[in-house]
């Protein structure tokens, strides 16, 4: 089923033992079109600091509901791997917070997730990984991943091969394998105020000093895109594959 980003923004963060804040952002790989990480604002518990978490540890994107699950104890929130705000998530990070978590790395395979099309831990990848966290990983040397904020993305101007044409306004994903599978673009005065969905594979490049995103379509393809409502039920939306 397919879950509106927007809609979980603000939404409350529960770790096995305990509130831990709300989700203030997602992180997502421009090349892949899936969300990597979870944003958490841990708000008074821990004042002033983010925290990331793994779609490895989260039981599911809530349908309707305001409370996100989260397989991890305050404990091991509280002592995961710091991130500075307003920088880029660095590979040499991901293999430090990935160790301490003891995860499959999902750059290492063919699969969305590494070796799997969902982010799944078995007992076994959790006991290799755990052998292989006190031997050097060779990692650290490929270049940084593409991380983008999904609020930065938010609100980007589209532009077509010819002008500029809408905002996006949302993105729909995949709430098994954490897949963006659309964009929802606001059209504004272009469409008559209407919102329509695009495909990843229809964007060429998002430009981070324009905050634009460029898509390899007309104009009139996309005002004839099918038409979002964020009233409809998400899954009788149609996607493209």
């Amino acid at each position: 089923m397919l879950q509106s980003i927007k809609q979980i923004y603000g939404d409350k963060l529960a770790a096995t033992d305990g509130e831990i804040g709300s989700v203030k952002d997602f992180y997502f790989e421009d090349t892949t079109w899936v969300i990597r990480y979870l944003v958490a604002d841990t708000g008074s518990w821990m004042p002033g600091r983010l925290v990331l978490i793994s779609p490895h540890a989260v039981s599911g994107l809530p349908q309707g509901g305001k409370i996100v699950s989260v397989n991890l104890t305050r404990n091991q929130i509280e002592k995961s791997p710091p991130i500075e705000s307003h920088k880029p998530v660095s590979r040499q990070y991901e293999e430090e917070y990935y160790r301490f978590y003891g995860l499959s790395r999902y750059w290492q395979g063919d699969s969305l997730w590494g070796t799997s099309g969902f982010p799944l831990l078995s007992p076994q990848v959790e006991a290799f990984l755990r052998q292989e966290a006190a031997e050097p990983s060779g990692m650290e040397s490929r270049n940084d991943p593409h991380l983008r904020s999904g609020r930065t993305v938010s609100d980007y101007e589209i532009r077509t091969r010819d002008e500029r044409i809408g905002r996006i306004k949302d993105f729909l994903v995949d709430d098994k394998t954490w897949e963006i599978r659309n964009l929802v673009v606001s059209l504004g005065h272009w469409g008559s105020a209407k919102d329509v969905l695009i495909l990843p594979s229809q964007v060429e490049r998002i430009s981070w000093d324009e905050s634009t995103v460029f898509v390899n379509l007309t104009k009139e393809a996309i005002l004839e895109s099918p038409v979002y409502d964020d009233g409809s039920k998400l899954s009788n939306v149609k996607v493209g594959q």
